[in-house]
């Protein structure tokens, strides 16, 4: 096992750069997941790790090697595809055992292999008989990651491997990748666009736009700290609402104002504000951060935190229940409990968790609290 280091890593096609000089380094045994929009580079740094892509400018190690040169069969790794990349006229057996018949590695310790890594994925053995059109969505992605696994490599590289499974066999394959990596211990580089993917299964995540990197933390450390307005509204479901602002300074303290309502910030969030009197500001507030004030769980209503807003929609959610509001004309999305008083085309009291709220900087976009 080894860990990846990427310095200044840049891939341009023609005068086009998909790729800006990314530094990042994934530690040993570390499960690293970078999750963006279609088109913001994530998929082409994987291909140059893997080397199916040249880099146009920058180095990349795989342990304490410097692979730039070094051609994809000789870099000690695994990838694992989007659309599974299975031979269709061999048989299971024959696709998973197909690299080591390559590497010339003797026929039982193929067989052991095989069989180990079919057991771990739960193939059982009347499948590895069958050819891969036999088989449904999900045993083709797992014989997909059996193929992998039995390389042993250093590092796993997988390029969205779930995206063609229905929602039910995502989350379950899901659990099964997570348990997979912590019995193998083995550095892996995921690439998703699914944010909700990359919450629940990366040690750590990071966030890309436009080639480049917007920030690397803990999944929880993005959701509670995120650098700019682009990494709160990408990560979170339903992401946050946003929306311009001002501040007011009061007798009582410092206000975030919009559209009419007024919301005091507490005093540490205040001290950081205050600089900014006078800016054009963005309040970002997540939906599960606005309670109907009759069944507040978290937070006691004051006039201060609390503001009047129209029920537009209610998409009833089991325990939850996720409300569109409108407050004057800004659109908000709130996440309540199902017990909420809220009726479609009424208004309804609302109130606001300002210990969790974000402001940012309209012109830089970026994080001031």
């Amino acid at each position: 096992m080894a860990g990846v280091r990427l310095v200044s890593l840049t891939k341009d096609f023609g005068s086009v750069r998909a790729v800006d000089h990314v530094t990042l380094e994934i530690r040993d045994s570390e499960f690293l997941v970078l999750v963006g929009p279609s088109g913001c580079g994530k998929t082409t740094a994987l291909r140059m790790v893997a080397g199916l892509e040249e880099a146009t400018d920058g180095e990349i190690w795989i342990g304490d090697r410097l692979v730039n040169d070094v051609s994809p069969k000789d870099r000690d790794i695994a990838m694992v595809f989007q659309n599974y990349a299975l031979y269709p006229h061999m048989s299971v057996f024959d696709n998973m055992a197909f690299g080591l018949k390559l590497r010339r590695v003797p026929r039982d310790e193929i067989r052991r292999r095989v069989g180990e890594a079919a057991q771990m994925l739960g193939l059982p053995e009347t499948l590895l008989t069958r050819k891969p059109k036999e088989l449904s969505g999900g045993q083709r992605q797992r014989v997909a990651l059996g193929r992998a696994i039995v390389r042993e490599p250093a590092v796993f590289l997988m390029d969205e491997p779930l995206s063609n499974l229905d929602a039910k066999l995502r989350i379950e394959t899901r659990a099964e990748l997570i348990k997979l990596h912590r019995r193998l211990g083995i550095t892996t580089i995921y690439v998703t666009h699914d944010q909700v993917e990359a919450m629940t299964m990366g040690d750590r995540i990071a966030v890309m736009k436009d080639g480049l990197v917007q920030q690397v933390d803990t999944p929880l450390g993005l959701y509670t700290h995120p650098a700019n307005r682009f990494v709160a509204g990408f990560i979170g479901s339903p992401p946050m609402n946003f929306c311009d602002a001002t501040l007011s300074e009061r007798d009582t303290g410092l206000y975030v104002e919009f559209d009419g309502a007024a919301l005091r910030l507490p005093a540490d969030k205040a001290e950081t504000a205050k600089p900014h009197l006078g800016k054009t500001l963005e309040l970002g507030v997540r939906p599960s951060d606005i309670f109907d004030t009759a069944i507040s769980p978290v937070v006691e209503p004051t006039p201060d935190n609390t503001a009047r807003a129209l029920v537009e929609v209610i998409e009833p959610m089991g325990a939850d229940s996720v409300l569109y509001l409108k407050l004057g004309d800004i659109q908000l999305v709130a996440s309540v409990d199902s017990g909420t008083r809220a009726r479609e085309q009424e208004p309804l009291d609302f109130c606001f968790d300002m210990d969790k709220s974000h402001l940012f900087d309209k012109a830089t976009e970026q994080t001031i609290f």
